[in-house]
């Protein structure tokens, strides 16, 4: 099974449209709306917290029992998780790095919802 993990910062007080922000995010836009990320600090921590997996480039890491895998997307603004055959307890990972640490809210487009309830509109 294969899902994608989507995390961006709205500015404060724009008017929000996220489906429409995923779309232009994945085709690598820059949008107006958005805070650019601290995406080298970001990247770190997921290094940091997959030490123990097998990292083919800095882009794609596999589990090295073959349990799931992952292909890490991210521009200025936006990081992406493809995740492949990977168990819940290590997709919240992702969610605790991007969500506790960078305070960077989920968008699951699985669903088409952002899971940010806890940020200031």
């Amino acid at each position: 099974m294969s899902a994608d993990y989507d995390f961006w910062k709205y500015k404060k007080g724009v008017p929000r449209d996220d489906q429409r922000v995923y779309t232009a995010l994945s085709d690598g836009e820059t949008l107006e709306e958005l805070q650019e990320l601290p995406v080298e600090k970001i990247r770190e921590r997921i290094q940091e917290v997959f030490s123990g997996w097998d990292w083919l480039d800095k882009d794609n890491c596999e589990n090295p029992t073959g349990s799931g895998s992952f292909e890490l997307f991210t521009t200025p603004q936006f990081v992406r998780f493809d995740c492949y055959s990977m168990s819940e307890q290590s997709i919240n990972l992702f969610l605790d790095i991007l969500t506790e640490e960078f305070g960077c809210p989920l968008y699951d487009p699985q669903i088409s919802t952002r899971f940010d309830s806890w940020t200031e509109v």
